[in-house]
């Protein structure tokens, strides 16, 4: 289970005060006592997908389906920080990406550690 923090939730209202749709998913995040893959269970849910995996499992596999994406070196820095708004603006442009889950998908990477999670990909360079 991933755990987000009161703490690391209130960081991210502060990044993300002018998107509505963010601000909900932080909500329902905190109203899941900061169950990361269960918000993003219910969340997948609501937007009529169907996860057939444990939720662990589920967000790690999206997560890694968009890894070349979040990946990207031009947005990694920003990531590595902490800020997820910027790489949230670039896949809420990609159609195929399921909007309503890109505040999970970020913080699971950021918990994960941005380095950690992008090494993949780092070693076939």
């Amino acid at each position: 289970m991933t755990t987000v923090t009161s703490q690391e939730i209130a960081q991210f209202r502060s990044q993300l005060t002018d998107d509505p749709r963010a601000m909900e998913v932080l909500d329902l995040i905190e109203d899941c006592e900061g169950d990361l893959e269960d918000a993003a269970m219910t969340l997948a849910i609501k937007a009529g997908q169907e996860p057939e995996r444990a939720n662990s499992e589920w967000l790690d596999a999206l997560a890694r389906k968009w890894r070349a994406v979040i990946c990207e070196q031009e947005y990694r820095g920003e990531l590595l920080t902490g800020s997820i708004k910027e790489m949230m603006a670039y896949l809420y442009t990609m159609p195929t990406f399921p909007k309503v889950l890109a505040v999970p998908v970020l913080i699971y990477v950021i918990k994960q550690g941005v380095n950690n999670f992008c090494e993949p990909l780092d070693l076939l360079k």
